[in-house]
């Protein structure tokens, strides 16, 4: 193997043991059952505080600026123009109902511009207060980091409004080259990039490696064409001639396969993700597994397939509590579940034994995300009711979403930045109520899990149905009073986000008597003692002590 193809192998397997894994889905309203368009997103990190961000709209003089400050880590990068009127946000929908996540791929490291300005968060916060479309909100980002550089490594974005959802993959051209003297001798500014349109009735979804790979060129870039569904930049394939990527024909050119190669670590780490979205809403994917398992490269899956049903937003939540759960990567089967099952697994990813390398599966949910969502657009609606995102925090699999409207001029403390920190515990905070329940049920997963779906199912079907309601009452208040529907809704969803955090804080004291001990303890009617039931470790788990240590633990009935 050529030195340089080892050292690109090696920087692509590391990358997958250190990045911050995130999920994303995408549901044409064609794809839903009551015509919402849907992104969802898991935003997975260690370090990543879960919480709503909101940005009040906003107008500003002439010649304003904004500091630019990196999204992950709060380095300062430099200055942008400021327009003149900025929307409202909040956490990732804006006023108008344009959607924006993402999943960062990487791709080849040698183009992150360390010059550039704008990082993929502030990307989409800022586009966020300036989109009305997500036709308008591609356009707007890409001439930003046209104008402004690009900073951050390989990005996939969904983008969505109430009648389109696209995906957008970027990736930077490179730092400056300087001469001896300091000046710059060469340098591609901006980014490559290509945005396509997922058809009406068909989903998405992307997990931390590129997904376009083939797509029709374009002669010219028309974002308010709506016949044109396919966008990119000019030098997407020029440039990655000029780099000595890529030296076939302009039709076989494959975005992900020049910018972002495909290796066993995409696709059991990444890939598997998606395919176990798609696995699950459409009875043709078991073909991909192959794929998905890293075991066959070139069985690759389309960029959207057209699922068996209709999805709602509960289906939606529910597919991101996935854990490959009846498959062959089924969480809760193998050794690293322990004797109660366990869906979650220690990081790192990967380890050694000897000089050999294991690895744990990476499923949609895990114990490291910091908030999650699923967003809708709907289009039947006057834009500051249409908007709702369904919020979480911490493990998808054991959190509770909560719905908050995009015209909401108020967010709920308890999601709030700033009530607390990922170093810094707060009683009032969702994040940390919402991580003593899932960290305490890491400890008898099985038994434990059953009492928090109970409360889960119990308050986001409540939800779903509130939300119903409180739609058609908003939109009547709205054609009088406006401003009094909003006031409306706002108090609805922080009201309904802090008494969420209220019941689950509850549950987490219900749950620590109950389990405390690893004992389960029941009320019994007119005692002070509890039942105390002490199950152990279940007859599969002693029989692989039994196997591991023989006589060991053999209690000796006769002595000597």
């Amino acid at each position: 193997m050529k030195r340089g193809i080892l050292l690109f192998l090696v920087s692509v397997f590391l990358y997958y043991l250190d990045t911050k894994g995130c999920t994303n889905f995408i549901i044409t309203k064609g794809a839903s059952t009551d015509g919402s368009v849907m992104v969802s997103y898991n935003a997975d990190s260690h370090v990543l505080y879960g919480e709503l961000y909101f940005y009040p709209a906003a107008e500003y003089p002439e010649n304003s600026w904004i500091d630019i400050y990196e999204w992950d880590t709060g380095k300062y990068l430099g200055k942008i123009k400021q327009v003149k009127k900025t929307f409202s946000v909040v956490g990732n929908i804006n006023e108008y109902q344009v959607i924006i996540g993402e999943t960062t791929f990487t791709g080849r490291k040698e183009l992150q511009d360390t010059t550039g300005i704008l990082d993929y968060g502030s990307l989409i916060y800022i586009t966020l207060q300036r989109a009305r479309t997500a036709r308008e909100a591609i356009k707007i980002m890409t001439e930003l980091v046209a104008e402004y550089g690009y900073y951050s490594t390989g990005e996939s974005f969904s983008i969505a409004d109430p009648n389109e959802a696209w995906i957008l993959e970027m990736i930077g051209k490179g730092s400056p080259k300087y001469d001896k003297k300091g000046k710059i001798i060469e340098y591609d500014k901006g980014a490559v990039w290509v945005a396509i349109k997922i058809p009406d009735g068909y989903v998405s979804a992307h997990a931390n490696h590129a997904r376009i790979t083939t797509f029709p060129l374009q002669k010219q870039n028309d974002f308010f064409n709506p016949n044109q569904t396919v966008f990119h930049s000019p030098d997407v394939i020029s440039f990655a001639r000029k780099k000595g990527y890529f030296n076939g024909k302009d039709e076989e050119f494959s975005f992900s396969d020049v910018y972002a190669p495909l290796d066993f670590g995409a696709a059991r780490f990444c890939e598997a993700r998606v395919w176990a979205f798609f696995n699950r809403i459409n009875k043709d994917m078991a073909k991909y597994e192959d794929y998905a398992m890293g075991y066959n490269l070139k069985n690759r899956m389309p960029l959207y397939i057209k699922p068996d049903r209709k999805l709602s937003v509960l289906d939606v939540i529910d597919l991101n509590r996935d854990y490959f759960q009846d498959t062959k990567m089924d969480l809760s089967k193998d050794i690293g579940a322990g004797p109660f099952g366990c869906i979650v697994r220690w990081r790192p990813l990967t380890w050694k034994v000897d000089t050999t390398t294991y690895f744990n599966e990476r499923a949609i949910s895990t114990q490291q995300t910091g908030f999650t969502f699923v967003a809708q657009a709907r289009g039947w609606l006057p834009n500051p009711i249409g908007g709702i995102i369904w919020f979480g925090v911490d493990d998808t699999y054991s959190n509770c979403y909560t719905p908050i409207y995009c015209g909401s001029k108020r967010i709920p403390e308890s999601y709030a930045v700033g009530n607390g920190s990922i170093m810094e515990f707060s009683e009032t905070s969702a994040f940390w109520v919402f991580n003593q329940v899932s960290n305490f049920a890491y400890t008898r997963y099985n038994v434990i899990i059953k009492d928090i779906q109970k409360v889960q199912k119990e308050l986001e079907t409540k939800y779903f149905n509130y939300v119903n309601i409180i739609d058609k009452i908003a939109s009547e208040l709205y054609k009088s009073n406006p401003d009094l529907a909003i006031e409306f809704i706002t108090d609805f969803s922080v009201q309904t986000a802090n008494e969420t955090v209220k019941r689950w804080k509850k549950l987490y004291q219900d749950l620590f008597v109950k389990y405390m001990d690893g004992n389960i303890k029941t009320k019994v009617p007119g005692k002070r003692d509890p039942k105390v039931e002490q199950p152990g470790y279940g007859q599969e788990w002693y029989k692989l002590i039994i196997e591991k240590t023989g006589d060991k633990f053999k209690y000796q009935w006769k002595h000597n």
